[in-house]
């Protein structure tokens, strides 16, 4: 249609326009006011930029703390820093993209940069899903002994840093090769697969079902799976040494981490898997694309609560960060972490 950029297919309108002049409502080239009030558009920048300093700051300071201090290099920390690596992508390379566009109300990179931009934070985001369901089986496979004496070596913790990154590709390259495509979503200045559209050419549909499967559903039931026989295990623990002080304090701590932990993952991916979900079995029903602006911020917003939950939570993380920021040694909170995970493995069933 004569007027139409070429790039028309690059991005998706909900509403009736006028077709002849599309080109006046286009994410990459005006801003979108008709999509919210200006005051809308500052806050979700000021939200993005928190996400950008927060999520940045802290996932350099575990990296950079863990090259540091010798004491932090154990198995389980290396899948951690793989999860830092992972957050700091989707801050580097999702928050700071979407904080320029949102301060500016459009994605004034242009869609070249919204397919970058997408692809990448999807990569960061996957890695991180599939990171948090590595530290769960690690956990479980440790303390809960299903294979009996098994112990998690060095390949162990490298391989469970590489399968991440593998399965995050093969979920995030797709729509750079037409299996469903990245466009802006929700106030059009963040970018993301295609959920809105019915469109043949691309099969959206097919590649929204591959991700809930894949990337949330599998995942998730390993966390729930792993952490529910870690918690079977601590309860049998707490009962075999009812009368032990230190038992019961890490049962109920560690209870209330694992809590913690599948809350924030359900905070951090529900929505955004809710949405999609709903996006495909509703087609043709009107909808507000601006909502879609919450769950894909809530997404970004796990390259903050991961490090919180896993890091700063783990004593030993955080005792090293206080020493290395503000020169304050707690070995006291090392030793108490490491006595009580020794306890409950102590006390986990052999096979």
């Amino acid at each position: 249609m004569k007027g139409i950029p070429e790039f028309q297919e690059d991005f998706y309108i909900p509403i009736p326009l006028d077709t002849n002049n599309i080109s006046a409502y286009s994410p990459f080239l005006v801003p979108q006011d008709h999509l919210g009030h200006h005051g809308v558009f500052m806050a979700m920048a000021a939200f993005t930029f928190f996400l950008f300093v927060g999520g940045t700051s802290i996932n350099v300071l575990t990296i950079v703390c863990t090259i540091q201090f010798k004491k932090l290099r154990s198995h389980l920390n290396y899948i951690l820093v793989n999860l830092a690596i992972a957050n700091l992508w989707v801050s580097l390379f999702g928050s700071s993209i979407a904080c320029y566009s949102f301060w500016n109300r459009y994605f004034i990179l242009g869609p070249t940069a919204c397919k970058i931009e997408g692809f990448n934070s999807t990569l960061g985001g996957m890695v991180s899903l599939w990171s948090l369901a590595v530290v769960a089986v690690e956990r479980w496979l440790v303390i809960c002994k299903p294979l009996g004496n098994f112990t998690f070596k060095t390949h162990h913790a490298i391989l469970g840093c590489i399968f991440p990154w593998i399965f995050a590709l093969g979920a995030s390259l797709p729509p750079l090769f037409g299996w469903s495509r990245y466009i802006p979503e929700g106030l059009q200045c963040s970018c993301g697969p295609d959920w809105y559209t019915i469109n043949n050419k691309y099969n959206n549909e097919s590649y929204v079902m591959f991700l809930f499967c894949f990337c949330f559903a599998v995942p998730f039931g390993a966390i729930v799976f792993c952490y529910g026989q870690l918690l079977i295990t601590l309860k049998l623990a707490a009962k075999a040494q009812a009368d032990s002080a230190s038992t019961q304090k890490a049962e109920r701590e560690v209870t209330k981490m694992v809590v913690v932990m599948v809350f924030g993952f359900l905070v951090c991916w529900g929505p955004y898997t809710s949405f999609s979900l709903w996006m495909i079995s509703h087609r043709g029903e009107q909808f507000d694309l601006r909502m879609a602006t919450i769950p894909s911020c809530l997404s970004k917003g796990s390259a903050v609560y991961n490090p919180v939950i896993y890091v700063l939570m783990n004593k030993q993380f955080r005792s090293c960060m206080m020493k290395m920021v503000f020169g304050k040694n707690t070995e006291d909170d090392e030793t108490s972490s490491s006595s009580q995970v020794t306890q409950v493995s102590s006390v986990a069933p052999e096979k």
